[in-house]
């Protein structure tokens, strides 16, 4: 028997510190797998590759990061997750630093594919300590300030790596990318929660992948989170290239421009997040509130997105900058939803099928839009594509996601497999 020991979460300015660096590792996250983007124009030029190739580049870290998310969800439910969560931190900022020491297209695939590995650990980490020490009232605003971390790292990433890059080439950028985001690591280590929190009944590693899956929710939260990564990934990877090659923007420009619909999205997401959290305070339904949102921002981005790509400007600027605001309200709940719906034990492994899913469609999404480059020389496709499944996505959490009630794993599973410690001193005996 598994031991289900009760704990104790750190309260105040304990958990304010922890949501700081878990935002800050978001930033960093979405910096190390955005920033090959940014120096793109210069490597294709220097290895002299195609569109395609370029693509299969960009996509290469999100296929190991898809195929390991099952795996790290199980992780981070049967291991201490602050000590899985720290070792992929390392792995990751590691990678980023050695990319910049690297030749060829093959070595730089690889290391792609290394990043992959070390990032796959966070976002099941992520739903695991704030589920466990966030109730559900106060998730949006918690979830809402990793989202921010999201859309930053992106937007400093163009803001500081665009001009980096074209001062000094993109090598260096790399490296001292990599090497400082080991900062963090000691951070890290002197604030991490020292202990998790442990639900008062549930299943004890009874339930698994298929079980997931049988709820009509999962699918509704799988298929929504794979919209949100086609269209974030396709955002991330291939809007500079866009902007410096079809808009003819500059480095700089593009640095700019690209920089300030992530810096909206964060701002949209932070706001959105806070404002759902007091509406039910307030005694709306979580249920309404939560789809709601995540309806109504996935409806807005697929609608910009087509205004983005077909407008000329000013109202170009105009529409780039509003993808971000609706960005940000798509992605402020995504990950409070599953949260609710999994509970404390089986969140690592809701969140680990979920992004498993979503990031199989964020691996598409560059390398798709490469290949429609190649065979059309426009970017209308791709915009065009990443819109319908914009709208998709919105449908699949509004009419296929159900109410937000934490699943009845006991009922789910049948007693035959669901069991529980008599008392906190019987399940400690096994380690």
């Amino acid at each position: 028997m598994t031991a289900t020991t009760t704990h104790e979460a750190p309260r105040g300015s304990g958990m304010n510190r922890v949501l700081f660096l878990l935002a800050a590792s978001v930033l960093i996250n979405y910096i190390d797998r955005s920033n090959l983007s940014i120096a793109a124009p210069l490597i294709k030029d220097e290895l002299g590759i195609s569109a395609w190739q370029l693509g299969k580049l960009l996509s290469a870290f999100f296929w190991t990061y898809a195929l390991l998310q099952i795996p790290a969800g199980w992780l981070v439910d049967r291991f201490d997750v602050k000590w899985v969560f720290a070792a992929g931190f390392f792995v990751w900022s590691a990678s980023t630093a050695i990319t910049g020491f690297l030749h060829g297209f093959t070595a730089l695939l690889i290391i792609r594919v290394i990043l992959g590995l070390g990032e796959s650990v966070a976002f099941p980490s992520y739903g695991k300590i704030l589920c466990g020490h966030f109730s559900e009232s106060r998730r949006g605003f918690a979830n809402s300030m990793l989202m921010a971390g999201l859309a930053l790292g992106p937007a400093l990433g163009m803001w500081l790596g665009g001009g980096a890059v074209g001062r000094f080439g993109w090598r260096p950028f790399f490296v001292t990318l990599g090497l400082a985001a080991l900062l963090w690591l000691p951070l890290w280590w002197a604030w991490m929660p020292r202990r998790t929190v442990a639900p008062s009944r549930s299943p004890v590693h009874a339930a698994g992948v298929l079980d997931i899956l049988r709820q009509r929710s999962a699918w509704g939260t799988c298929i929504g989170q794979s919209s949100i990564n086609y269209y974030l990934y396709f955002l991330v990877t291939w809007l500079p290239f866009y902007l410096v090659r079809s808009r003819h923007m500059s480095l700089n420009e593009m640095a700019n421009a690209g920089g300030l619909l992530f810096l909206v999205s964060a701002i949209s997401s932070a706001a959105c997040g806070k404002l759902s959290d007091r509406w039910i305070q307030a005694g709306a339904s979580a249920t309404l509130v939560r789809k709601g949102m995540m309806f109504f921002g996935h409806m807005g981005i697929g609608i910009l997105l087509v205004l983005t790509v077909m407008a000329p400007g000013r109202l170009f600027t105009a529409a780039l900058t509003l993808t971000g605001a609706f960005l940000g309200i798509s992605i402020c709940n995504s990950w409070a939803i599953p949260q609710t719906l999994a509970g404390p034990r089986m969140v690592g492994r809701w969140v680990g099928v979920q992004n498993f899913a979503g990031n199989l469609a964020g691996a598409v999404a560059p390398a798709l839009t490469g290949l429609l480059l190649d065979r059309t020389g426009s970017f209308h496709w791709p915009f065009f594509i990443t819109a319908v499944v914009a709208w998709i996505g919105g449908l699949s959490w509004w009419f296929v996601v159900g109410p937000l009630d934490e699943v009845d794993w006991e009922k789910t599973l049948g007693p035959a497999r669901f069991h529980m410690p008599t008392s906190p001193a019987a399940g400690a005996a096994r380690p």
